[in-house]
């Protein structure tokens, strides 16, 4: 029988490969190293996409958000939509997250969020993660391409597997309570963390990332994109991921999937007067973030220009005491705009004091988004809040509007964006 082929798919800023053609290899199968913008002749042949993982595009404005926008993205849609099974571990998930391919194969339904855990009656960060954590399947073996297998625990075989995680944003959540219900009872949230004997929890020591349900992997309806936070490549144990996959390619064929949402408008609500003191923070130098993200929104809106500001804002903090600190604002390569009572002021770092500023700084329209819950705010004091906002020009209001457009700044699930005057 012919070896499956796998085409595994490199962004810039991948750092996965190399684990990932082998662990294809070792399970049967023939990978094919695709680079995002080689010849898709290449791809003729192909039985499967793997999207590996690493910080594709740096994770210039979140996790997967460029490369999910990406052109080779509709064509990997096109290919899941005639059954080829598409899968992507870590930034791969983060990718197919943002394409929209999961979890219902259009639009943007879910959000890979940053890491958090509650602690009392709030939240905090938990950073990058780097460890071990168990997971199991959810659902039944023959629900998606990579759930019909096994493990080995202590020798024996058991439907845990042991793997690594590396990740900052890996929180799957979603604001459309309906929709977690319907993936819940279509076994969409394939793959869940839980402990050494299998037992599911959403507890910090089994699922640290927060992610709701303790959901480490997702599917689309048919089974055949799946989307996985972990990394079984990295490691011998996750070998029966891999022949999971081989299996599904050899006895499934294709199945016939939807087709994904067109244009929209979206929600863009105004913002009320902010109280207290707000501080913008922009950079002297490129920014290559913005830069980033102001070429992965020309896609919808060809004359779009940006500028990206950090956003602080207080109550009970004065600006000098928070520009003081370096974690915060570096006057060797960024400049502080102050807000308060309606005027602007240009904070001068040499003689540390404000100076009112006649003109704005802030080209078209100003948008902000927070993510939620918002962890940035806990040393702002009280009222503090946290975020980055956009300052848009070169386009009419109707196209800034646009869903899609709107979905570049802002992932609706696991951040607000709004106007702020």
């Amino acid at each position: 029988m012919k070896k499956p082929v796998i085409a595994v798919v490199s962004f810039p800023g991948n750092n996965c490969e190399f684990e990932s053609l082998r662990a294809v290899a070792q399970s049967g199968m023939m990978p094919l190293f695709f680079r995002w913008n080689d010849d898709r002749a290449k791809l003729e042949e192909v039985d499967g996409y793997f999207l590996v993982g690493g910080f594709s595009y740096e994770d210039r404005g979140r996790s997967g958000m460029v490369a999910g926008r990406d052109p080779l993205m509709d064509f990997i849609a096109r290919e899941a939509e005639g059954g080829k099974v598409v899968i992507g571990n870590c930034n791969g998930a983060q990718i197919l997250v943002e394409s929209g391919l999961i979890p219902l194969d259009n639009g943007l339904r879910m959000s890979l969020a940053r890491n958090t855990r509650r602690k009392n009656e709030s939240f905090e960060a938990t950073g990058f993660l780097s460890e071990w954590v168990w997971i199991t399947p959810s659902a039944g073996k023959d629900r998606c391409a990579t759930s019909d297998w096994e493990g080995t625990t202590g020798g024996e075989r058991s439907r845990t597997m042991h793997l690594p995680i590396a990740h900052g944003e890996g929180r799957f959540v979603t604001e459309d309570k309906d929709l977690i219900a319907d993936l819940r009872k279509n076994g969409q949230l394939a793959f869940s963390y839980c402990d050494a004997a299998g037992n599911i929890s959403e507890d910090p020591i089994v699922t640290p990332n927060g992610s709701m349900y303790a959901a480490a992997g997702v599917c689309n309806p048919a089974g055949n994109v799946v989307a996985l936070m972990p990394h079984p490549e990295r490691t011998g144990n996750g070998k029966p991921y891999f022949d999971s996959l081989r299996r599904w390619i050899e006895t499934n064929g294709r199945s016939k999937k939807s087709v994904r949402a067109g244009d929209t408008e979206g929600v863009l609500p105004a913002r009320k007067k902010a109280n207290g003191t707000e501080i913008f923070i922009a950079t002297i130098i490129v920014n290559n973030e913005e830069r980033t993200v102001e070429q992965t929104a020309k896609k919808f809106a060809p004359s779009i220009r940006l500028q990206q500001w950090k956003y602080l804002r207080t109550e009970s903090k004065a600006p000098a005491e928070l520009l003081s600190d370096l974690s915060v604002f570096n006057a060797n390569k960024e400049r502080a705009v102050i807000r308060r009572g309606g005027k602007l002021f240009r904070w001068d770092a040499a003689k540390k004091r404000e100076e009112e500023l006649a003109d704005t700084p802030f080209a078209g329209a100003l948008l902000m988004r927070k993510d939620v819950p918002d962890t940035g705010a806990a040393g702002l004091g009280r009222g503090g809040e946290s975020g980055v906002c956009y300052a848009v020009s070169g386009i009419p209001e109707g196209v800034l509007r646009s869903q899609p457009l709107l979905e570049v700044f802002c992932n609706p699930h696991a951040s607000e964006l709004s106007v702020i005057s």
